[in-house]
């Protein structure tokens, strides 16, 4: 097959996991923690690398920042033969008891984004594989890294989360976030709604884990709350995680 349009690849790579931050820059990062990495294509938002793990080819693949450019990602790999979809990447803790630096495994997302609309209607839950969800939660447990697993709100904007007053739409978007709240979401971020239906539509399989970068709602009472840029722990998790679907496959 040609190369797809915008991650400049096609199926040779013979590769069906794929681990997926949004930012390109880590995706190298990530790449090194694989037997035998190296670097595939770069274009756009779309940086990939290619490595092994237990002799199966992996992926890794930038997604960019938020739902379009993810739905672009998800749907161009699964066509390049690619059906399972581990997002490791950032949040801000809702919840008072997700505090910056905790890991977020997301069994579901409230789908507030707009892709996602675009491929099903808005009462279908978008909703993690259960089994790729395992396998993290099975590798944070095993690593005994601070973790919380549930729901977390997939948005399309950044700054109409942190200044909503500012937003002729801050009425809305101040009482959803009370609602949000009240129902115990644990974070907030920006792609998970996207990959989680765009993966259901296919027919493949999708999980994803975050950290916590801070939480907005513990710094506003007054509770402790360190901030932490370094996605180490979410990366390390996320790969072994692969490896261990991987055993259980075969």
């Amino acid at each position: 097959m040609e190369k797809l349009y915008h991650i400049q690849l096609d199926d040779s790579h013979g590769a069906r996991y794929a681990i997926m931050p949004g930012d390109p820059g880590r995706v190298e990062l990530i790449a090194k923690l694989l037997d035998e990495p190296r670097f595939l294509a770069s274009n756009r938002e779309y940086t990939s690398w290619i490595g092994s793990l237990e002799g199966e080819n992996v992926l890794v693949t930038s997604h960019g920042i938020g739902g379009p450019s993810t739905a672009i990602a998800v749907e161009e790999l699964y066509r390049t033969g690619v059906r399972n979809f581990i997002r490791v990447g950032t949040c801000g803790g809702m919840d008072l008891e997700v505090a910056g630096g905790d890991l977020v495994i997301a069994t579901a997302a409230i789908r507030m984004e707009g892709t996602s609309r675009e491929y099903i209607p808005i009462e279908f839950p978008a909703v993690a594989n259960w089994e790729l969800t395992a396998s993290l939660v099975e590798e944070v447990k095993y690593r005994t890294f601070p973790y919380h697993t549930g729901v977390v709100q997939c948005k399309d904007s950044f700054y109409g989360q942190h200044d909503p007053e500012r937003m002729p739409a801050g009425y809305e978007l101040k009482n959803k976030w009370e609602a949000w709240l009240k129902a115990k979401t644990l974070a907030s971020e920006m792609e998970s709604a996207t990959l989680f239906i765009v993966a259901q539509v296919l027919g493949a399989r999708a999980a994803c884990i975050l950290t916590t970068i801070w939480n907005q709602e513990r710094i506003r009472q007054g509770l402790d709350d360190d901030q932490t840029y370094g996605s180490g722990r979410a990366i390390k998790a996320a790969v072994e995680a692969v490896r261990r679907d991987i055993l259980k496959q075969r």
